[in-house]
């Protein structure tokens, strides 16, 4: 307590760098807090299941074709639920559109189709009602709903009186048997759940839209649970050769596959940065203390003198450092709180998974004050250790200039400048990286005019919509209404949004060029459009022709392929008139090449892939019950979306309408998080930056002080100014670039971990690393320009006196 009170009236006495070092330290600490509240969040944050470390995910893998991480269908889930002798529970959930009629405005949910046993598995408890029963899982038994507590609260008004109502549910009448509790979305973003095995049953073994869950026995591990999964994938590719081969299951803990490796690398690499950022405040602080113990010399060599050991004088100097970093600390932990606001207000609404839970918690207090402590002796040790080293005789005597240690002292403020420098070197170039990356997306436009085009989704629910002629009806009569509305130019429709997901994929086979083994088979993407999709949309076709009238509305035999297609498969020939067909659909038959469009983006713009393969069909092709419309207008494409909404109510009123977006928010919601990620680390860097300069600063502003009789004499001698300010640049700039390089060396190998992140940017990009060496060097340069200035001032004849 003596040495706490003291420390604080030492501090008191100096609030000028009281102010300082808490500033940087808070800074430091503050980003700490908030990344780690992420990475809390993605690596140590417990699932909100019970016992979530016995939970795997069962997926399968075709080593062959390379796929990974594949669902299964619902004929091997059962057999795996039968055979698998590892796992105290198996369970399975399957993504489905949910639609609710009751009201005259139907919604759209995200819903999921679940094995009963799911939600007592995971141990979790309905707020009202009760868990599905295994009865209602099974073909032929009653429909029944479990509702989230969202739509729950929004829709019906948190009404207990809720369970056992029957709501209209896509077309048939369901039983609402639960709800379940507050924040709960399973999967991800889910609203509502149905049975799985009722709609399920029967499909074919190559339906693979099953995902399961398993929770393990007690004493068995992951490795021996997969040497099982392999015997029966052995056993059911023996029963069953054809379908099954080369295809085996594994299992892995939920972690490693709710929570993909980009997600770990960015919150990775994001703490990495914050660790530098605290690490170059601390040398910071570290410089600005032992510029203070210079002051302070006499004060120390008087304490050794009347008695005190030298662990006695470093307690009470490490108290005085780890004061300012508790001082800091709750500082730190407001900008915290601050920034982790201003992250998630930047997430999109429903694009994160409900158990991504980003919040200054009871751990992250807790790393916040251990690393505040921890900061508090890293920073306080060097100056403290230096203190005691000084010359008890030079200290005492009035007029000495030094402690004997002044070289010392000095080697170590420049070094630690250095180590700013590089860090901030660093920093900067990864920070010029990521902003390179989105400003790349920023200008790009996917091969697509995304100018006056509205998109919208509308879902066909019920089992009149069985029918894909059906289907394909609503969506021509939907697209003659809107196309009859002012200022609409032109309508197409598909499952896919450009920029935005959807369409299909499979292997095809050329024609002449037979597959002997169909793991050998060529992959590309495809998907159903209906008339005047590559007109609405401004794709050019380069070579042959669109769909006519007919070959639109009819399942023609007939296909536009795009660039990469034809030059893939076409390379030295006109791919018009050549034919293909995709395999595993004996009713597809051969399709003919009538056109080659250019080469458009189907995914979000932040997929780092090229663009593959590709052709669309007509519509009747691949009729989906989740449709979207795009319309191109003549003006401000918003304003078309009451009429629109409209149109498709008086075509069909059961039809929801939602995810409605102009093509431009669509483009630019697909890269959020390069976004995100661009604005955080230029944050850090741009900090990094002002904190290595004020420490470059601090060195040569200290370093032009003790050279005060050294350069009252060079000017006696007849130095002018510009000699003197060279002198002293010189020296900021030598430092600096100490640090540059140092940086240099260490970005080359720290960038390429980053690689997959980028967008159409190296982890060398030349530009960034020029750009940021100069940027840093003239940086550098004119945080020497002050201090030399200030140099030359120095009047000679008192700095003589004073020799």
């Amino acid at each position: 307590m003596q040495d706490i009170r003291f420390a604080i009236r030492t501090l008191m006495k100096a609030p000028l760098f009281t102010t300082l070092c808490v500033l940087c330290l808070s800074i430091g600490i503050g980003l700490n807090a908030n990344i780690y509240s992420a990475v809390y969040a993605v690596f140590q944050r417990p699932f909100p299941y019970a016992e979530p470390e016995r939970l795997v995910s069962v997926q399968e893998r075709h080593l062959k074709r390379g796929f990974e991480n594949q669902t299964m269908s619902y004929t091997t889930f059962k057999d795996i639920r039968t055979q698998a002798s590892s796992f105290d529970q198996v369970a399975g959930f399957s993504f489905r559109s949910i639609t609710i009629s009751d009201t005259d405005e139907p919604v759209r949910l995200q819903g999921e189709l679940v094995s009963w046993n799911l939600f007592p598995m995971l141990g979790v408890q309905p707020h009202l009602g009760r868990h599905f029963r295994p009865d209602e899982d099974a073909a032929g038994s009653p429909d029944v709903i479990m509702l989230g507590y969202g739509i729950w609260e929004k829709r019906y008004a948190a009404d207990s009186a809720i369970i056992g109502r029957v709501l209209p549910v896509n077309g048939l009448p369901h039983t609402v048997v639960g709800v379940m509790p507050r924040g709960f979305k399973f999967p991800e973003q889910q609203e509502a759940w149905v049975p799985m095995g009722a709609r399920l049953e029967g499909r074919a073994r190559d339906a693979w839209d099953v995902q399961m869950l398993a929770r393990l026995k007690p004493g068995v591990d992951v490795a021996a649970a997969n040497v099982q999964l392999e015997g029966i994938a052995k056993r059911l590719a023996t029963l069953r050769p054809g379908d099954l081969t080369n295809w085996t299951s594994y299992a892995a803990p939920i972690r490693d596959t709710f929570i993909d490796g980009d997600t770990k690398l960015v919150i990775a690499a994001m703490m990495g940065a914050v660790t530098f950022v605290l690490l170059i405040a601390c040398a910071n602080v570290a410089n600005l203390l032992l510029a203070r113990a210079t002051t302070r010399g006499r004060e120390i060599a008087i304490r050794s003198a009347i008695g005190a050991g030298k662990g006695r004088i470093v307690r009470q100097l490490l108290t005085e450092s780890i004061l300012l970093a508790l001082i800091a600390c709750p500082i730190g932990i407001g900008i915290a709180y601050w920034l982790l606001d201003v992250i998630i207000a930047s997430i999109p609404d429903g694009d994160m998974p409900y158990y991504f839970v980003f919040e200054i918690n009871g751990a992250v207090l807790l790393y916040t004050v251990g690393i505040a402590l921890l900061t508090g002796i890293i920073f306080g040790l060097a100056p403290a250790l230096q203190a005691i080293r000084s010359n008890l005789q030079t200290a005492l005597k009035d007029g000495g200039r030094g402690s004997g240690t002044g070289g010392t002292r000095q080697r170590l403020r420049t070094g630690l400048a250095i180590g700013e420098v590089a860090l901030s070197m660093v920093l900067l170039i990864g920070a010029a990286l990521f902003v390179r990356s989105f400003a790349n997306l920023q200008t790009k436009d996917g091969g697509l005019s995304v100018a006056n085009v509205m998109t919208l989704r509308m879902f066909l629910p019920g089992a009149r919509y069985d029918s894909g002629s059906v289907m394909s009806a609503r969506v021509e009569d939907v697209l003659q209404r809107i196309e009859t509305l002012p200022g609409v130019v032109s309508a197409t429709a598909s499952n896919q949004i450009p920029l935005g997901g959807g369409g299909s994929g499979g292997q095809i086979e050329i024609e002449g060029k037979p597959v002997a083994d169909r793991a050998d088979a060529p992959s590309v993407g495809w998907t159903g459009v209906s008339r005047n999709w590559f007109a609405t949309l401004g794709i050019p076709v380069i070579n042959g022709r669109s769909f006519g009238a007919d070959e639109a509305r009819t399942k023609s035999a007939v296909a536009v392929i795009n660039e990469s297609m034809a030059k893939q498969f076409w390379p030295t020939t006109d791919p018009i008139g050549k034919r293909f067909k995709l395999l595993g659909d004996s009713l597809a038959g051969w399709l003919t090449v009538i056109g080659v469009s250019r080469d458009y983006k189907t995914s979000n713009l932040d997929d780092p892939g090229p663009i593959g393969p590709n052709y669309v069909v007509s519509y009747p092709h691949l009729p989906t019950r989740n449709t979207g419309v795009l319309i191109r207008t003549s003006s401000v494409p918003a304003q078309i979306t009451p009429a629109a909404r409209k149109a498709i109510r008086e075509s069909d009123p059961s039809l929801p309408v939602f995810e409605v977006h102009t093509l431009e928010e669509v483009r630019r919601l697909g890269f959020w998080a390069p976004r995100l990620f661009g604005w955080m680390f230029a944050m850090f860097g741009i900090v990094a930056l002002v904190l290595a300069s004020v420490g470059v600063y601090g060195v040569i502003a200290y370093s032009v002080s003790q050279r005060t009789q050294e350069i009252g004499v060079r000017v006696a001698l007849g130095a002018q100014a510009g000699d003197v300010i060279r002198l002293v640049v010189r020296h900021g700039v030598m430092l600096a670039l100490a640090g540059i390089a140092i940086g240099l060396v260490a970005a080359f190998g720290v960038t390429r971990l980053i690689q997959s992140l980028l967008i159409d940017v190296s982890s060398t990009d030349t530009m960034s690393f020029v750009g940021v060496t100069v940027f840093l060097a003239t940086v550098a340069m004119l945080a020497s320009y002050v201090p030399a200035r200030r140099a030359t001032r120095v009047d000679p004849l008192t700095a003589l006196r004073s020799e």
